[in-house]
This record gives structure tokens, C-alpha cells and sequence, in this order.
């Protein structure tokens, strides 16, 4: 018996100490499982997607040129495409529009989004733009007879390379049947949800290299007037910042906007999550993985929805933009800029927040002591013909400047603190908590370097800078002159075109 005991207790310690390099293993094993499931949506893609190939072999060998290479994402995706209408020009555009539609059961509101696309551009605006509509419908004789339409009523943008209307082949498409049913969908909406994925991988595709930017609009939208002005000034005024996707509407896929160099990226994202959730939904996770973080949405909206009735089964749809506005040439120019402020920040309510026209983003600190200020130092010396500022927002009214001063400067130096200028002066104070100045270019006789806001009176409220906007001055060319003249003859009957005298 007792060397029975014994014997159990060397087994017990032989236990204690196996146990050790046991649990080591163990840990070591989740720790690297942990680490190989949290490596980023592209693991898991190629993961998923050779499941399903392993599980699917007859599909897979249907659309395994379009999925052929998978890592190398910045490669477009060999497609033969059908050119409907129009040819791409050699000269690389400003912008690309992208449109995919496809037949509806009620409705058709493409050729009426075409139109406004042209009609809210200016002349030198179409010298910048091209349009491409994909007709993503497989039915052939609906797309002849469209075709016929849209090249009746803008033969001469297709003539001028502005135009073109181009076609996937059905076989290039990825296996529309037993998809995954995601979120208790019916089986007719994951199919045309995940359709209309690829219908939007073959359009980027497609535009990779059109264009230095490439804006995507739904075909069923009215857009503001001079959008691709507004467009620039946004872009200019994020010179040096990053950014993936920028949002000129809060709807569904209308009015993003990206770098064509990204386009192929964005193509084959959709193309390998195509059935898996819409793609709004997908547009969210390829800007996360792309280190945008937030959403980076401008106020006004440039483009609204107006169609009635959906793509999907001629549902109605009544959703608008309440943030669109009609005439967008009033959007600030807000020139390229370092920003310094000596108040106490709160939280990440940074000093850039106020010169940014994105939605509900501010700058807030704690409260101001006389003296302080917070100043606005161009890249480079600017002409400016008009300045508004405003404090506090709706829900926070007394977080106002109360006493404060709105200055411009000139002559500025390199300091320990950074560059400043060394002589303002002062255009207004501050009432109600807003300032602004017009005509600025007219009181002042030099080129702006900086903008300041100095606080002439301490106050125990905090401080919200809600917007900081400028407007630059834009002199009137001979080139621009003859623009005019020349948009007048293409599209309006002789008449006499008064100018002003300059």
C-alpha cells in the first residue's frame, strides 16, 4: 500500500510539472490563432473566398479570370467592355462622374441625371468632366433603345469625349445564385444587392484611368449648380491631409469621392464581399481599411436623390438630402493653412476643426482670458474678398465669443513657436458671437498672410468655434472671357453678350 502511494505521488508531481509547458503551448497557440483571425479583412476575404471555391468549383470556374490574382489589388480587372457610346480621350481628366443603372419596373430618371450634370457646369467646368454611364441591365434591347435616346439628346458631349456608355459582359459576372442570405434578406434582394456590387467593381474598374478623381452618383440625382467648382475648393483646401473618401451627400452611394489610383482597390473589395451586405455598407469597411477612420461628409450636400421609385422592384423611395442646397458656388474657398490657438482645448476639438466645412465638426476650449487668440497662417499669401465666422452652436448658444476681434496680417517670420506675422490689422468685433467682412480685399491693400481672432475680454464660458470661412479672390482672365464667349456659341442662340468692363 504504501508503495502505492508512492507511486501516486510521483504521478501527481509528474502531472504538476507536465502541466506547466502544457499551458505555455496552450496560451501560445491562442495568442497566434488570435493574432491570424485579427489580420484584417483581406486574410479573412482570401480565406472566405477559397472556401467558397473548394465548396463551389462548378461557380468558381465561371468568374476565376475576374478573382484570378487576388493580392495584387491595385492591378484592374482584365474586362472586355461593350463602348455603346463615345471613346475615351487620351488626355487624362479632372473628374470622372460614374452612373450604373439598370432597367426599371417604374420610372427611369437617367437621362434626366445626365442632363444635370451638363447643365450645372459651366463651360470651362465640361473641359474638366467625363461622364460614364454603365448600362448594367442584361436585357439588350432595353440598353439599344436607351442608347438611342442618350445619344439623340447629347450626341454633341459624346462627340467631345465627354460621354460614354459602356457595357460588362454578363459572363464576366461572379455566380448570381445561392448567395448568401445576410440578414434575413429575401433571396430576389441579396441578388440584387449583390448584382449590383459587381455592377459597381466593373464601373470603377473601368475609370481607374480617366480621370485624376473619380466621383460616384446614383442614376436617379439632381446636382447643384457649379458642383465641380465647389469639389475643387474642397480638395485644395485638404492639400497635405489624408484621405480616402470624401462625401458631398448623406445618401447611399451618391456623391463620393475618391482617387482613381484607389479605384482598383475599391473594384476588387466589391467584387470578393459582393454578396455579403450592400454596398454603402462595404464602402464603410474599405475606408477603415484604408486608415479612415471617420466619416469626412461636407456641408451643403451637392447632389440630391430625386427619383420616386427604387431600382428594386419599383418600391417607393421618397428620400432627400435636407442638407442639399440648389446654388453651391457660395461654398468657402478656405485657402490651405497652419492653425495655432493658446486656449485650452477640450478633448480632440482641435483648432483645425472650425476652418473644416465638414459636418458637426467644431473647435472648442475652455474658457478664453484676455489676450488670447487663435490665428490662421496661409501656406502662402492670399488675396481674400470675403471673411464670415461663427461661434457656438444650437445646442450649446452661450458657448459664444463674447468680446473678441477679427484681424489680418501681413510680413511674417519664422519664430520659435512656428511662422508669424508681425503686423494686423483689425477689421470688426465680434457681435452676438459672428463676424463678417466683405469687400475685404477692397480695405486692405496688401496680400493676406494670416488671420487672427484675438480675445479682448476674458469670459467664464467655453468657447465654440463652429466655422471659419473664406473667400478668396478670383480675378477675371482674357482666357476666362473668352470661355464665356465661346460656351455662349456652342449652346445658345446668336445673341449679344454684354461683359463687365474690367
Amino acid at each position: 500500500m504504501r508503495l502505492m502511494w508512492k507511486s501516486m505521488d510521483k504521478m501527481r508531481c509528474f502531472r504538476k510539472r507536465s502541466m506547466f509547458p502544457f499551458l505555455g503551448f496552450l496560451i501560445t497557440f491562442l495568442l497566434l490563432f488570435n493574432l491570424y483571425m485579427d489580420d484584417g479583412y483581406v486574410l479573412e476575404a482570401e480565406k472566405r473566398q477559397l472556401g467558397e471555391t473548394l465548396m463551389h468549383p462548378a461557380n468558381s470556374e465561371r468568374y476565376i479570370h475576374t478573382f484570378r490574382d487576388l493580392s495584387n489589388f491595385s492591378g484592374a480587372i482584365n474586362v472586355t467592355y461593350r463602348y455603346l457610346a463615345g471613346i475615351p480621350l487620351p488626355r487624362k481628366k479632372y473628374l470622372t462622374i460614374g452612373l450604373s443603372s439598370v432597367k426599371r419596373k417604374k420610372g427611369n430618371y437617367l437621362l434626366e441625371t445626365i442632363k444635370s450634370i451638363f447643365d450645372q457646369s459651366s463651360y470651362e467646368e465640361l473641359k474638366e468632366i467625363v461622364v460614364v454611364v454603365h448600362l448594367a441591365d442584361f436585357d439588350l434591347v432595353w440598353c439599344e433603345n436607351l442608347v438611342q435616346e442618350i445619344t439623340r439628346k447629347f450626341a454633341h458631349h459624346i462627340i467631345a469625349g465627354r460621354l460614354l456608355v459602356i457595357q460588362a459582359p454578363e459572363e464576366y459576372y461572379p455566380s448570381l445564385d445561392g448567395l448568401k442570405r445576410n440578414y434575413n434578406d429575401p433571396e430576389d434582394r441579396v441578388r440584387f444587392r449583390s448584382k449590383q456590387n459587381a455592377d459597381y467593381a466593373f464601373l470603377l474598374n473601368f475609370c481607374t484611368n480617366l480621370s485624376h478623381f473619380y466621383m460616384m452618383l446614383e442614376d436617379d440625382v439632381r446636382c447643384s449648380r457649379n458642383f465641380l467648382t465647389a469639389l475643387k475648393k474642397v480638395i485644395t483646401s485638404r492639400e497635405g491631409s489624408y484621405w480616402v473618401m470624401l462625401e458631398f451627400s448623406k445618401l447611399g452611394y451618391i456623391g463620393k469621392l475618391y482617387h482613381s489610383k484607389d479605384l482598383p482597390r475599391l473594384a476588387h473589395f466589391l467584387l470578393m464581399f459582393y454578396q455579403e451586405m450592400p454596398c454603402d455598407w462595404l464602402l464603410i469597411h474599405f475606408r477603415g481599411l484604408l486608415a479612415q477612420k471617420d466619416v469626412i461628409r461636407f456641408k451643403p450636400s451637392l447632389f440630391q436623390h430625386m427619383g420616386y421609385y427604387s431600382s428594386y422592384k419599383g418600391a417607393e423611395n421618397k428620400l432627400k438630402d435636407d442638407d442639399f442646397e440648389e446654388d453651391s458656388i457660395d461654398i468657402p474657398d478656405n485657402p490651405p493653412a497652419s492653425l495655432y490657438t493658446n486656449i485650452n482645448v477640450f478633448e480632440n476639438y482641435d483648432a483645425t476643426k472650425a476652418y473644416s466645412s465638414i459636418v458637426d465638426e467644431y473647435f472648442w476650449g475652455k474658457p478664453p482670458c484676455t489676450g488670447d487668440f487663435y490665428v490662421i497662417i496661409f501656406n502662402k499669401s492670399t488675396k481674400i474678398s470675403r471673411i464670415k465666422i461663427v461661434t457656438g452652436t444650437d445646442d450649446r448658444q452661450n458657448d459664444i465669443l463674447h468680446h473678441g476681434a477679427l484681424e489680418v496680417g501681413q510680413k511674417s517670420v519664422e519664430t520659435r513657436q512656428g511662422r508669424q506675422c508681425t503686423s494686423y490689422i483689425t477689421l470688426g468685433e465680434f457681435k452676438g458671437g459672428s463676424i463678417e467682412v466683405t469687400n475685404v480685399d477692397r480695405k486692405i491693400s496688401f496680400d493676406i498672410e494670416c488671420v487672427r481672432i484675438v480675445i479682448t475680454a476674458s469670459q467664464k464660458e467655453w468657447l465654440i468655434i463652429r466655422t471659419i470661412s473664406l473667400w478668396t479672390t478670383q480675378p477675371v482672365s482674357v482666357l476666362q472671357v473668352s470661355s464665356v464667349l465661346a460656351a455662349s456659341s456652342l449652346f445658345e442662340s446668336p445673341r449679344v453678350l454684354w461683359l463687365p468692363v474690367l
